[in-house]
């Protein structure tokens, strides 16, 4: 089954380098072997369930190691049988 996950982590710093948690969380799909559609309000990513759910987990610990107090998730199952 594919998803596809969107989500922002906080808090937002304005103008400038991404914050820390934002880099760390994309880190981790980028080390999981994924794609992210990393953007300055949120990151996008799509992927086969068995690899997509574990890195999100590991994004959502890595995320709040490196100082984000709030992360928003959204998964949606994409049907591929249409």
């Amino acid at each position: 089954m594919m998803l596809r996950a969107e989500f922002t982590t906080e808090p937002f710093e304005g103008e400038g380098e991404p914050p820390a948690h934002a880099l760390a969380a994309r880190d981790c799909l980028l080390a999981a072997g994924l794609d992210p559609d990393f953007g300055p309000l949120g990151t996008a990513i799509s992927g086969d369930r068995e690899q997509l759910l574990p890195a999100l987990a590991e994004v959502l610990d890595e995320a709040l190691a490196a100082g984000a107090n709030r992360i928003t998730l959204q998964v949606t199952a994409e049907d591929d049988r249409v």
